[in-house]
């Protein structure tokens, strides 16, 4: 346990400097249509949002505010989790909320900050079922507690995952981030194994088969066939882990200057994907 968070903190140590060329760069929005959304069945499943490392609650906004804008909730409220994974929320429980997740410690990628809210607030509201969103580093912390979590039947089930930019077989600076390919289309499998993906190896015997799955990633078609930060086939790895597992699984790839890795989470075609995915019928 010892060596997998020293290896997750220099991983995200790493990434960092590949993300933050880009994060102070404002994403160029294209004005979205509203989308009619029925809550027939969603009202007692929260969604949590986690955001990537060194980031806050403060990338979530953009796509918490569509969503809330779009209907599916009245109330964003932020969960705000110590170091210590101590969690006080800000605002007030409604039936069907959105939960920006605030992480103060933003720069280690302890898995256990995941498991520490959503137990917090699954013990004093007590949800049967939730949505999991995670961007950049959020998608190795859900992945990582599903992996450690998968059987522990005090935590609510997982309805629907959204991975947004997941760097699952590595980054850009990690030799598997550079030069993995996937060698099996069908199965998703890569050609390398970054260590962080042979740590989540073992979803493939155990992710949970109730969980429906987007995949979205992003490509600046700059020739480097990424986002900046995380090569394309990194993100479509995520399959081969639970491929013949989730309920269902699509990708989506984002394409052009707004497909950068910190724009991703300000982009109106990401919103719109997640609104539709997590909440339209």
């Amino acid at each position: 346990m010892k060596k997998k968070k020293i290896y997750l903190a220099s991983f995200f140590v790493a990434l960092f400097l590949f993300v933050l060329a880009g994060c102070g760069q404002k994403a160029q929005n294209v004005p979205a249509k509203r989308v009619t959304v029925s809550l027939t069945n969603t009202k007692t499943i929260p969604t949590f949002f986690f955001h990537g490392w060194g980031s806050s609650a403060n990338a979530e906004t953009q796509m918490a505010n569509a969503a809330k804008k779009a209907g599916v909730s009245n109330t964003i409220i932020q969960a705000d989790v110590s170091k210590n994974g101590t969690v006080k929320l800000k605002g007030t429980i409604p039936k069907n909320p959105i939960i920006k997740v605030n992480l103060e410690d933003n720069q280690s990628g302890k898995t256990s900050y995941v498991k520490d809210v959503i137990t917090a607030i699954s013990n004093k509201y007590h949800y049967a079922k939730i949505n999991l969103v995670g961007h950049s580093m959020g998608n190795l912390q859900i992945a990582n507690y599903i992996n450690e979590n998968y059987d522990n039947k005090k935590l609510p089930k997982i309805n629907k995952v959204v991975s947004i930019a997941g760097h699952y077989d590595g980054y850009l600076g990690e030799e598997a981030g550079q030069k993995a390919k996937i060698q099996n289309k069908k199965t998703g499998e890569p050609d390398i194994y970054s260590d962080g993906f042979k740590q989540l190896l073992p979803l493939r015997k155990h992710y949970p088969r109730q969980i429906e799955v987007l995949n979205i990633y992003g490509n600046k078609e700059d020739g480097s066939n990424s986002d900046g930060s995380v090569s394309v086939a990194s993100a479509q790895s995520y399959k081969y882990l639970i491929n013949g597992r989730a309920k269902s699984y699509r990708e989506v790839e984002i394409k052009g200057k707004n497909a950068q890795h910190s724009k991703l989470h300000e982009n109106k075609e990401v919103d719109k994907l997640l609104i539709d995915f997590l909440w339209k019928e």
